[in-house]
């Protein structure tokens, strides 16, 4: 059984529980060959070198694309990464050859650095082609120290072990995403080695313009359909639960188990990530499993993703949503009737790169759910002045969702339950494949509607 497998940040940050409870010892039962190890940069380093990923707070990058001197910035980064490398000395890391890939890694990154400023500096060049690339190279950082360090410690503990490095620093060849990752795993057998291989991939479309924060489960899926895996598995720090264990508390998170590739779409889709959309559907066509394990309960089957599973019982499986998003409602009493009204709306939401998380309408008002930071001012500006009535309101949406939940009583039940806890729906939605109901409710409510849902339709 060949199995390509994705390690969190987070979870790498723990190494040494990577060993224990995932990897193995050569001798411990956990321990098997046929295995690809996918891993991320450890927990905050990517957020050094770009952005924040909550706060968007400035990293590297940001530096670089205000004309700043990133010399500095990189050494420092050094010092952090060199203090992390500290941790791993106990389990295996050889120090200084870490420091050696390291500093190595950091002074041609400098150096390539150095000349994109000179090249922008120049006036030749579009700005904007330097600065995807210069993002593209600093990202790369994270998953080349992370995986590295990985293979150095196994080979230091006498486990076989592979790096396939994907970063491509030094490799000027234009290749596609999957054009190096099929290069890369010439000659390699996972039967004989344990692999461990870069989260970020060099290619010429540009993983990070395309997919931003969520290019190590690009990856991770390329090389499992690349490889025919048997199944694909995420490890990461918590298990995909009936709800937010710091919402409802552990004890009643309740792991899912089994659910299809719908219901991790609709995740995504509210900022809920099981795996990256564009990371699940070469998978799902591919037909390959997808498991979402714990890390720290390693003997935990964790929830098994699959193409066709439909649940043998109606029921809830997730609730989930976000206090992150706003309404934008257009009320005009020209509407009604009018074929084809909102296509000058979505024309103008398309021409600022906002998508809509949830849509209600009714004869002359249409109501569209965004995330709160794609709130353009220009947009809104725009809005009124071609509509009767705009409104803009904070909120929350809360989605009760379930591979099998088309059965009559389950949205009175999730309505009953909002209503009993003194909780008003201001918008509702629900499409006739009937795998997520979607309720917008006032901001300050959220906890308590992800709370007594999950308590009334999870749990009861």
């Amino acid at each position: 059984m060949l199995t390509v497998e994705k390690i969190g940040g987070t979870s790498m940050s723990q190494f040494e529980d990577v060993l224990k409870n995932i990897i193995g010892e050569q001798d411990s039962r956990r321990f098997s060959f046929g295995r690809v190890f996918v891993v991320s940069a450890y927990a905050g380093v990517t957020n050094k070198l770009l952005e924040d990923k909550k706060t968007k707070a400035p990293g590297i990058y940001r530096h670089f694309i205000n004309g700043e001197d990133c010399e500095e910035a990189l050494t420092l980064l050094l010092q952090d990464l060199l203090k992390i490398n500290e941790g791993f000395v106990k389990i295996g890391l050889d120090a200084e050859a870490a420091k050696e890939f390291l500093a190595s890694r950091i002074n041609q990154t400098k150096s390539y650095l150095h000349s994109m400023h000179e090249i922008i500096a120049s006036g030749y060049v579009d700005r904007e082609n330097i600065f995807s690339a210069a993002r593209e190279l600093l990202a790369s950082l994270g998953e080349a120290h992370s995986a590295f360090n990985s293979v150095n410690i196994l080979q230091n503990r006498g486990i076989p072990a592979r790096l396939v490095d994907l970063t491509g620093l030094r490799d000027s060849r234009q290749l596609t995403i999957d054009e190096r990752i099929a290069k890369a795993f010439r000659g390699v057998d996972p039967f004989k080695e344990i692999v461990v291989v870069t989260g970020y991939t060099k290619g010429k479309e540009g993983i990070m313009r395309q997919f931003e924060r969520g290019y190590s489960e690009i990856t991770f899926s390329r090389i499992a359909t690349h490889l025919h895996a048997d199944e694909a598995i995420i490890h990461k720090e918590f298990h995909l639960s009936s709800a937010d264990p710091k919402i409802v508390g552990v004890e009643k998170a309740i792991p899912v188990g089994r659910t299809n590739y719908d219901v991790a779409d609709q995740l995504a889709d509210i900022g809920m990530e099981a795996i990256h959309p564009n990371a699940s559907k070469p998978l799902e066509m591919g037909g390959i499993n997808l498991r979402l394990k714990n890390t720290f309960e390693p003997d935990h089957p964790g929830t098994l993703i699959s193409k066709d599973y439909i649940g043998p019982e109606a029921k809830i499986e997730i609730i989930a949503g976000s206090d992150k998003v706003v309404v934008v409602e257009i009320h005009d009493s020209l509407m009604v009737g009018e074929a084809g009204y909102d296509k000058q709306i979505m024309e103008m939401f398309m021409k600022y790169s906002v998508s809509y998380i949830m849509k209600a309408t009714n004869a002359n008002s249409i109501s569209l759910v965004i995330w709160e930071h794609d709130l353009d001012e220009d947009l809104v500006a725009e809005l009124k002045g071609a509509y009767q009535t705009v409104t803009i309101l904070p909120a929350a949406i809360v989605c009760v969702i379930g591979s099998n939940i088309a059965v009559p009583n389950i949205l009175a039940r999730a309505t009953s339950s909002l209503a009993k806890n003194h909780i008003n729906v201001n918008c509702v939605s629900q499409s006739l494949r009937q795998v997520n109901m979607q309720f917008v409710i006032d901001r300050d409510k959220y906890t308590r509607a992800i709370y007594h849902l999950n308590e009334d339709l999870c749990l009861g």
